[in-house]
């Protein structure tokens, strides 16, 4: 496992394309659904994920089709995992989601009792960064490098990896997402979600 750390980079990436090529018809529902489960409004919702409330709103009703980002921060102000918006195992079906900067690839969901794993091949062309928000508490992340150079984990304290190397971080804080040089990054991404305690 490497843990190298190294100075933050500025993002040189534009606005982040819509998440679901097929739209968010099939996410709106889901949303809608474990907000109202939780007992939490809309504007409640919107303000726990720092999105616009007409933003959320049309995610709900299937107008807008969000960012990654954006159903990362729904996930994430939820304490579910990201494939719970996009219907659980199901999700394989979904194809690549885009980021800003990153392609990830559903590949398959573990449930395993009190955690949840998701398992994606990622993608990160040559040149690009992206910042993701913060999962909730007690996510972690887990990278294999199988091509190119990564910068990678909390914003603070980047870790890089290349190929067949190893990184992994608690993602329950912002991170990102760097392809270093020229090549683009092939990897694959677990991320394990343990569930929340009861309230």
């Amino acid at each position: 496992m490497h843990h190298n750390r190294v100075e933050p980079q500025p993002t040189t990436t534009g606005p982040a394309p819509p998440a679901l090529a097929a739209g968010s018809a099939d996410v709106g529902p889901r949303v809608r659904a474990l907000r109202e489960e939780r007992g939490i409004s809309l504007s409640e919702l919107a303000r726990r994920a720092s999105v616009g409330k007409a933003t959320l709103s049309g995610l709900e009703t299937g107008t807008r089709n969000p960012t990654l980002e954006t159903l990362q921060a729904v996930a994430a102000a939820l304490a579910v995992p990201l494939t719970a918006l996009l219907g659980g195992a199901a999700a394989v079906a979904t194809g690549a989601l885009r980021g800003t900067a990153v392609d990830i690839a559903l590949l398959r969901v573990f449930d395993d009792g009190p955690v949840t794993y998701e398992l994606y091949r990622m993608r990160v062309p040559a040149g690009l960064s992206q910042t993701s928000p913060a999962h909730h508490a007690g996510v972690s992340e887990h990278v294999t490098v199988f091509a190119g150079h990564l910068r990678t984990g909390p914003l603070d304290h980047p870790l890089l990896a290349g190929p067949g190397e190893y990184v992994e971080w608690r993602a329950d804080v912002p991170h990102g997402y760097a392809a270093l040089g020229g090549t683009d990054v092939l990897a694959g991404l677990l991320i394990r979600y343990p569930r929340p305690a009861p309230r």
